[in-house]
């Protein structure tokens, strides 16, 4: 396959990913004070990609990015995601990682088996659950774009 047939594709995870970056980089360029976007609402109707409304989620102690729904918080999460995305993410020790496998697999040869057999499933599932995420989430970096731009002032920048 060549590197110019995946970028006509439109389901690609690779452009998907880079939609995504490409959005929260114009955001990251837009928002000048992010301060700006302390307590400023976010029209929840916006972000759903359906129209409906998204339920308020109950903040867990601690819990810094949904502790309120503003676009102050929405904004930290999308930089924090594409920064996941580009730089990785932390990995547990390879220990406490193998003893969980094993604790779920139940650690028999004949289930290992079993899990060994639907590898295929199980990542054209994620592939396909983390290409609808990167979707929503550029989505999401486009509307806080433009919602900061109508904050400021300057709703027609860039139209």
């Amino acid at each position: 396959m060549q590197i110019c047939d995946s970028y006509s594709q439109k389901y690609s995870l690779f452009n998907a990913m880079n939609r995504f970056i490409g959005a929260v980089n114009n955001m990251d360029q837009t928002v000048m004070v992010p301060s700006l976007l302390r307590d400023v609402p976010l029209l929840l109707g916006e972000l759903d990609a359906t129209g409906a409304v998204c339920p308020e989620r109950e903040a867990a102690p601690g819990d810094a990015y949904f502790s309120r729904r503003d676009m102050y918080s929405h904004y930290m999460l999308l930089k924090s995601i594409r920064n996941d995305i580009e730089w990785g993410v932390v990995q547990q020790a390879a220990g406490d990682e193998a003893a969980r496998k094993k604790d779920k697999l139940g650690g028999g040869p004949a289930e290992e088996a079993e899990a060994e057999e639907d590898l295929e499933q199980q990542f054209h599932y994620h592939l396909s659950g983390l290409h609808t995420v990167l979707s929503k989430l550029t989505r999401k970096a486009n509307v806080l774009t433009n919602r900061y731009k109508q904050e400021i002032g300057f709703g027609s920048w860039g139209q």
